[in-house]
């Protein structure tokens, strides 16, 4: 993979995640033990004078124990034709079996961290896990926000990492 310098590197920051979408990947690809989900809500962009990446997972999902558990993720972009692929693995669990492999998309090392990249991938952030925080619904100002997504009170766990490296095939 040949790495993107981030300072010149350049994003379309309102449709990356809820257009595009990411999936995110988070355990030991060497070790076997790890999972991946599609993520559509979050952002990019300068925390704590980082470059940075914020997703949110909700607390339910089999990803999120992994995420919990390392220090490392990834954020993998997708080309256009990848599409169907990423909807399967957003809406289903790798409790039940191998989603990645019934989706179709190969995994592989990732430069740097332990989470896999995938070789169809346009576009592999590695990030480093920098804070983790539940929401809850007396955080929201907009309260309608809250009762619209949040109808049975599992609130997203927001987690923010810090983009080590950005690399494309």
């Amino acid at each position: 993979m040949k790495k993107i310098a981030l300072p010149q590197w350049t994003a379309r920051p309102f449709s990356i995640f809820d257009t595009g979408w990411f999936l995110v990947s988070a355990g030991d690809f060497a070790s076997n033990r790890w999972n991946a989900m599609t993520v559509s809500w979050g952002f990019l962009g300068t925390m704590w004078s980082k470059p940075v990446a914020q997703i949110v997972i909700r607390p339910q999902r089999y990803t999120r124990e992994f995420l919990d558990e390392s220090d490392t993720f990834t954020l993998s972009a997708f080309p256009a034709e990848n599409r169907t692929a990423l909807q399967y693995l957003g809406t289903h669990s790798g409790r039940d079996g191998d989603k990645v492999a019934a989706a179709g998309l190969t995994p592989m090392a990732a430069p740097t961290v332990a989470a896999p990249a995938f070789r169809e991938a346009s576009l592999v952030l590695e990030c480093r896990k920098l804070f983790r925080q539940p929401m809850t619904a007396d955080s929201f100002l907009d309260k309608q926000i809250a009762e619209a997504n949040y109808p049975t009170g599992d609130f997203h766990i927001q987690y923010i990492g810090e983009v080590l490296g950005a690399y494309e095939p």
